[in-house]
């Protein structure tokens, strides 16, 4: 598997926290030097492990936005 470099930008939200101290979080994080994008998934508590997530352009990340709005 190859190596993936990521740095988080910005942590913007905690969604939630299981009980063994993982959070699922809503971050900036640019991934293997590229430009930050948009990403929710499970982080270790110290982020040195991570599980599965979605990462999202800023395009997404509105539209997404924009949809969640309209359910209200």
């Amino acid at each position: 598997m190859a190596d993936i470099k990521f740095e988080i930008v910005e942590t913007l939200a905690v969604l939630s926290e299981g009980s063994k101290g993982w959070k699922k979080e809503l971050n900036l994080i640019s991934w293997n030097g590229r430009d930050a994008k948009y990403d929710i998934r499970d982080w270790a508590p110290d982020h040195s492990k991570m599980g599965k997530g979605v990462t999202l352009s800023e395009e997404e990340i509105e539209i997404l936005v924009q949809a969640l709005s309209k359910r209200k």
